[in-house]
């Protein structure tokens, strides 16, 4: 999309559409202070089976059935609910904080190029591959935080769950033009009993019974910010302003997912970012950059190196 394609997208875009692109933002960069609360109160993966059972039910009554092959409906619900939720969930509760997730989850950009190298054949230009190095090295910084904010153990589970979104995205693609909500909430069928059986028998704290006695209004709160600001309301804003805006408007903005992400776990977490974190998060931020923009800005050098050429 070229300078004018934008001014013509930021043309149409109402002050209301700009307003609910923040509000969006801004409840996907929360979630992961959420996240971090239920967790205080609740194992990671009877948390994400809860939160994709809310967010199923009762709205899938209510959505038509995705237009696709079922198998793109069950392996997205396999792959995004009880893989990648899983250990993004497992990784903030060994020891990542909330802030550094919000930033390293969105790898999932790059394992998307990756796999669809791989996968689906595509073909990347040479500003891509500068951006995953810019974004890794970022990364890589990371481990040498010592504050206790950071774990390796952590920090490879939230990869891993960046990896398995990657493929997500995939799977989406492949699936062809659908209507994103409904096939959000139908595939949010899936993980929830798979995940609540595998809490049962590898989780200590995962008792029903007693779970009543265990959770504050914390811990409810957030399940229900995860099952439906974050999925049922998120999505469906996201999906109608994807349907009525040029993408390439609307997808950069993700771009302040982690940026919200890290503001929302200084306030509420007090998570310190220390100089190695704010470096580690420039980079990636860099290579997110590059990854969206570094196309375009080719583009118009060899176009005004094509004009310069002709006088």
């Amino acid at each position: 999309m070229n300078i004018a394609s934008y001014r013509k997208g930021f043309d149409r875009m109402s002050v209301g559409q700009f307003f609910a692109i923040l509000l969006v933002v801004t409840i996907w960069g929360a979630n992961f202070t959420v996240i971090k609360l239920g967790l205080g109160e609740m194992p990671p993966i009877l948390l994400s089976s809860l939160r994709f059972a809310f967010a199923a039910l009762p709205a899938v009554f209510f959505l038509p059935r995705p237009r696709c092959h079922w198998k793109y409906v069950v392996g997205f619900g396999v792959v995004l609910g009880c893989i990648k939720f899983s250990l993004l969930f497992l990784g903030m509760d060994l020891g990542l904080s909330a802030g550094i997730s919000s930033l390293v989850l969105q790898l999932q950009a790059f394992f998307t190029l990756l796999l669809g190298i791989f996968l689906l054949g595509e073909k990347v230009g040479p500003h891509r591959v500068v951006a995953m190095l810019v974004a890794f090295m970022g990364v890589g910084l990371l481990l040498f935080v010592s504050d206790g904010s950071i774990t390796a153990i952590g920090l490879a589970l939230v990869i891993a769950a960046a990896a398995a979104w990657g493929l997500a995205n995939i799977i989406m693609k492949k699936a062809g033009s659908v209507q994103m909500l409904s096939f959000v909430v139908w595939a949010s069928l899936v993980p929830p009993i798979p995940l609540f059986i595998l809490s049962m028998i590898t989780e200590e704290r995962a008792n029903l019974a007693m779970l009543p006695d265990q959770i504050s209004w914390i811990g409810i709160g957030a399940i229900l910010y995860l099952a439906y600001p974050v999925t049922l309301l998120g999505f469906a804003i996201w999906g109608r302003l994807l349907s009525t805006l040029p993408v390439g408007l609307v997808a950069p903005f993700t771009l302040l997912v982690p940026i919200v992400g890290m503001a929302t776990s200084a306030l509420v977490l007090d998570e310190d970012f220390g100089p190695i974190k704010i470096i580690a998060a420039l980079l990636v931020m860099t290579g997110l950059l590059i990854n969206v923009f570094g196309g375009k800005l080719i583009q118009r050098f060899s176009a005004k190196k094509r004009d310069l050429s002709r006088i």
